[in-house]
């Protein structure tokens, strides 16, 4: 049976850099059938909601979901139930996509590109995983309100709630020590468990669940030490399992260490490996419509597609091995220029993977 791909756009970059990876999955001629809806923003201006019931609908019954990106900055204003950003976050609730798959691969031809120098950085290879369901931004109680208490009673405060429970822990420590089975079979885990009580709770049952990868190496970090070695001796590191926030943060220095954030996928699956795939940079509003965004974390993003939730790790391989076929003829986006390549547009950037796959 033909397997349907939810395709969301969204808003910014989102519409050209996802015409790319449809470009690439439609000459892969693997029957898919692909299906659009609006979300974000552009859901927003359409129906009045950044996750309409029709685009939930469609990520619901989909065999996965490839998503863009949302945000633009007129909607800050908006009450935050509406804004761009709750779609994503609305998808991974409905979805129960709780693990967040994010490699930082720095490709040979991309070294000079990073902020690092080339030795720090050839040959990098991270898997971060990052829970997506619980911490502090689905914790609650959450809110403003007046203090009564602390250094400033009487006085306008916020607060919100970091919450974890013993089983959404065992099972994005399950899933870390089995993707490490398949690497070097390292995990770090990284916590703030000297300060947190959510923290030493995470600390605990990865190490009773390690009880069960008895193969498996687990060293602890805390979170300041593990964005101080990111950037120290990245190569260290093999697999990082960490908490919502954390990884929000680390995933995002990762991805700099690879030269452009442009160049990371990510995969958001649910205990049945059912999957949204997204890059993992943002809308970019500032570059919208100028034809210069990096289609290839979302190009990559849908490899991770065909191989985690849609079981073509044949198709997956393929499309890899295009992307670096076209970093080899020298082919650069703006994000990961340098001198002596050529400079190419998104949709050029699209037409030549195509062009590899033959």
């Amino acid at each position: 049976m033909s397997k349907l791909v939810a395709v969301l756009p969204g808003d910014g970059i989102g519409p050209e850099i996802m015409a790319e990876a449809v470009k690439v999955l439609q000459a892969l001629d693997l029957g898919l059938v692909l299906e659009s809806a609006p979300v974000g923003g552009a859901a927003y201006e359409a129906q009045g909601h950044p996750l309409p019931e029709a685009t939930l609908a469609l990520a619901q019954r989909a065999d996965a979901v490839l998503f863009g990106a949302v945000g633009d900055w007129k909607y800050d204003k908006l009450e935050r139930a509406l804004r761009p950003e709750q779609a994503i976050l609305g998808l991974r609730k409905h979805l129960g996509l709780f693990a967040n798959f994010r490699p930082a691969l720095c490709y040979p031809q991309l070294t000079h590109a990073s902020s690092l120098k080339p030795e720090l950085v050839a040959g990098l290879d991270i898997l971060i995983l990052r829970e997506l369901t619980g911490d502090i931004y689905f914790g609650t109680p959450r809110g403003r309100r007046t203090a009564s208490d602390g250094h400033f009673p009487g006085t306008e405060e916020a607060f919100d709630t970091m919450r974890y429970s013993r089983p959404e822990i065992e099972r994005i420590a399950h899933l870390a020590f089995q993707a490490a089975r398949k690497r070097q079979s390292r995990v770090t885990s990284v916590d703030k468990a000297n300060v947190l009580e959510t923290s030493q709770l995470w600390r605990d049952v990865l190490n009773q669940v390690h009880g069960q990868y008895p193969d498996v190496q687990l060293d602890h970090m805390y979170v300041d030490n593990a964005a101080m070695q990111l950037v120290k001796a990245p190569k260290a590191f093999d697999v990082i399992v960490t908490g919502n926030l954390f990884g929000d943060i680390l995933s995002d220095e990762a991805a700099m260490l690879t030269g452009s954030i442009g160049m990371l996928p990510s995969a958001s699956l649910d205990r049945h490996n059912k999957g949204l795939y997204e890059p993992s940079h943002g809308s970019a509003p500032d570059i919208a419509g100028q034809g210069v965004a990096n289609p290839l974390a979302t190009i990559l993003s849908a490899a991770m597609m065909l191989r985690y939730s849609l079981g073509l790790p044949n198709a997956a391989d393929r499309v890899e091995a295009a992307v670096q076929a076209v970093l080899s003829q020298g082919l650069r986006t703006g994000d990961i220029w340098s001198a002596g390549c050529e400079r190419v547009g998104t949709a050029d950037m699209g037409d030549a993977v195509v062009r590899a796959l033959a």
